[in-house]
This record gives C-alpha cells, sequence and structure tokens, in this order.
C-alpha cells in the first residue's frame, strides 16, 4: 500500500493528510545502509515533500534539500506532480537521539524548490532550522509562512514510512480554538504502531470516532529513480578526451556511481568514442 490521502472535519475548520508508503519506501533505501535515526530524519522530509507535493497543479516537482558539515551532510527528497518520488541521505558519522537537528546536520537551512515544468521555471524558499527536529521545524514553517497552524506525526522504519497531518484552515469560527485543541489532544494519543499498522480508515476512526470526517480518495506514491546517463556523459566530456582515455586505459572502464538512485553506470571504449565524436 503505497497512498496519500486527505481528509476533513466537515464541521470545523481543519483538515489533514495520512501517508503510508511500504515497497515504493523499501525501494527508496535498500542496500543504503541508513542507520535507524537516519532513516527517521529521511522519512520525515520524505513525508514532508510528498505532503507538499500532494496537489500540485502544474507539471513538475518539489525538492527539499538541507546540506550542512555535521554527520548527516545532505539530506534530500524529490517528488513529482504525480507523486513519484526519489531522494538520499548522505551520512558520515554517528547520530545520537540526545543530538539536536543543528548537531546532527550542522545547521544550515532547508531549501524549498518548487519547479514548473510548463514554465521551465523555479522557486526557491528558505525554511529555517528549529533544533527541536524537522517536523518542528516545518510545523513553524506552515504556521509562519503558510499561516496555517499544523501538528505532524512520523514513523519511519526499514518497512515502512507513515504520517498524518492536521492543519488548522485561516477561515476560523468563534470556536476554532477549542476545536483544535480537541482535535490535537485527540490526536497526541496515536502511537506509533498504530500510525504503522493501521489505515487511513481505520486510523481516522480510531483518532476520531466522534467527529463528522470526510476522507477524500487516494493517490498513488511510487518511487521512481531514472538513470540519466546522459548527465554523467557530460561528465566523462568534461573531463577531457585525453583524460578520460587514461583513465579507461588505467582502469580497464569508468564506473560512476548516481549516489541518488545508488546504482553504478559503466562506460567503456565504444561509449567514450561516442562521446568525444559529439565534440
Amino acid at each position: 500500500m503505497n497512498t496519500i490521502r486527505r481528509f476533513l472535519f466537515k464541521e470545523l475548520d481543519i483538515r489533514g493528510q495520512h501517508l503510508f508508503i511500504d515497497t515504493a519506501w523499501q525501494a527508496m533505501i535498500q542496500d543504503r545502509g541508513y542507520s535507524k535515526q537516519a532513516i527517521q530524519l529521511f522519512g520525515e522530509l520524505s513525508a514532508l515533500a510528498i505532503m507538499l507535493a500532494n496537489g500540485i497543479k502544474h507539471n513538475g516537482k518539489l525538492t527539499l534539500q538541507v546540506q550542512g558539515d555535521g554527520p548527516v551532510s545532505l539530506l534530500l527528497a524529490e517528488v513529482t506532480h504525480d507523486l513519484q518520488i526519489r531522494g538520499m541521505v548522505r551520512a558520515d558519522g554517528i547520530i545520537t537521539h540526545d543530538d539536536s537537528l543543528d548537531q546532527v546536520l550542522g545547521g544550515g537551512q532547508i531549501v524549498v524548490t518548487l519547479y514548473n515544468a510548463q514554465t521551465d521555471h523555479s522557486f526557491q524558499s528558505f525554511v529555517a532550522i528549529n533544533p527541536k527536529g524537522l517536523i518542528q521545524t516545518f510545523e513553524d514553517y506552515f504556521t509562519q509562512s503558510e499561516q496555517l497552524t499544523s501538528k505532524l506525526w512520523v514513523s519511519s522504519t526499514q518497512d515502512n514510512l507513515s504520517a498524518m497531518l492536521v492543519q488548522k484552515m485561516p477561515d476560523s469560527k468563534s470556536n476554532q480554538q477549542e476545536d483544535w485543541h480537541r482535535i490535537t489532544a485527540l490526536s497526541n494519543t496515536i502511537t506509533k504502531p498504530e500510525l504503522c499498522a493501521l489505515d487511513a480508515e481505520q486510523l481516522l476512526h480510531r483518532l476520531f470516532h466522534e467527529e463528522s470526517v470526510e476522507l477524500f480518495e487516494d493517490n498513488t506514491v511510487d518511487y521512481e529513480c531514472h538513470q540519466d546517463r546522459e548527465r554523467f556523459e557530460k561528465i566523462i566530456f568534461d573531463l577531457g578526451e585525453q583524460d578520460a582515455r587514461d583513465l579507461l586505459k588505467e582502469r580497464g572502464e569508468i564506473s560512476i556511481h548516481n549516489e541518488i538512485c545508488n546504482e553504478h553506470l559503466f562506460f567503456n571504449e565504444q561509449d567514450l568514442d561516442r562521446i568525444f565524436s559529439k565534440d
């Protein structure tokens, strides 16, 4: 099951999203060797990227990227308008549960990039990191930048990525604050095993069976990482023909690691002949 579903509290100014992906998530982290803590961070970023991308009205993609000089030097999640996801973590050190996000990432900012393929234009914004974590960071972002008070729950394991988001909508009723406190209090009773095991209908019934909740149709999330061979051929071209042929002679073949897809691309003499014949 690889789905995301929107839901709405029909009598309140509150909406939400529920995410559960298993095989797509397993493909994302397969053979990566990520630690438990790295998987949780990666899951939080990926869940946020999927929720932000869900509902993009144009062809394109949304990218969340964090670079720093901490034990985790790169977190990257990309999601297309039709919810195809890919991403990676670059981690070079040990992370403990006591580490703040600043310690893990080495400070810095989160870059949010929205690319519109129809206009070939990208819009970037920057999100200040809250040392308490990525979840708190994006709760702050939704509240301050989007004017949508939000609460987010994420569980990320080797088997699945599951998350729930609830948001207070801008147009309010007089009793909205009381409603919001009630819904978040109910939401806070969720356990990680429930988040990992229950589908949207079961979870919403478990939490909000006394509320009037409308659950919308699901959208499918897929893992897709196209092997962009042309981009790596350009790397070889930029190396220069003599250096490339010397490297080929020394090693017998040229191997380049496509880190985001966790695949190796191999180039032989015929490949070099073709690459440099374009000059």
